[in-house]
């Protein structure tokens, strides 16, 4: 899926990001969006693990620019804006959003980190659940 999408919408009231794709809509909430960034922060630089990031629960986009024909950057109230959603990344953060939101709650548990608590920050391995 790299077809752009035919709508983004910002909900401030619900705190989601709307992303409508032929077929699909997704609601994203602003906390997913951030702690999934697609940012070197996040992500790390090759096949790093995830830096779990917690302390996320309030946390508000403050603006969408577009990115060529390709994807948009969003800025956070925290100063993050240094991800780029692709198309591909926002459709995959959409279909995938009940699989990686329950991974990311348990992870955060696990690391006794906290959704509300600004200092959370951790390592995530997105397939720890796998090496038990």
């Amino acid at each position: 899926m790299s077809e752009a999408p035919s709508a983004i919408k910002l909900h401030q009231k619900s705190r989601q990001l709307e992303v409508c794709f032929s077929g699909n809509t997704f609601l994203l909430p602003y906390e997913y969006l951030r702690v999934f960034s697609p940012s070197a922060e996040v992500r790390g630089h090759g096949n790093q693990e995830l830096t779990l990031v917690g302390g996320k629960k309030n946390i508000t986009v403050t603006d969408v620019e577009p990115v060529g024909q390709y994807a948009i950057r969003l800025s956070f109230d925290d100063g993050h804006d240094s991800g780029l959603y692709t198309w591909q990344t926002l459709y995959e953060l959409g279909r995938d959003y009940a699989d990686n939101w329950a991974i990311y709650l348990k992870r955060l548990e696990a690391a006794g980190l906290h959704r509300s608590s600004d200092t959370s920050v951790g390592v995530f391995d997105p397939n720890a659940h796998e090496k038990h």
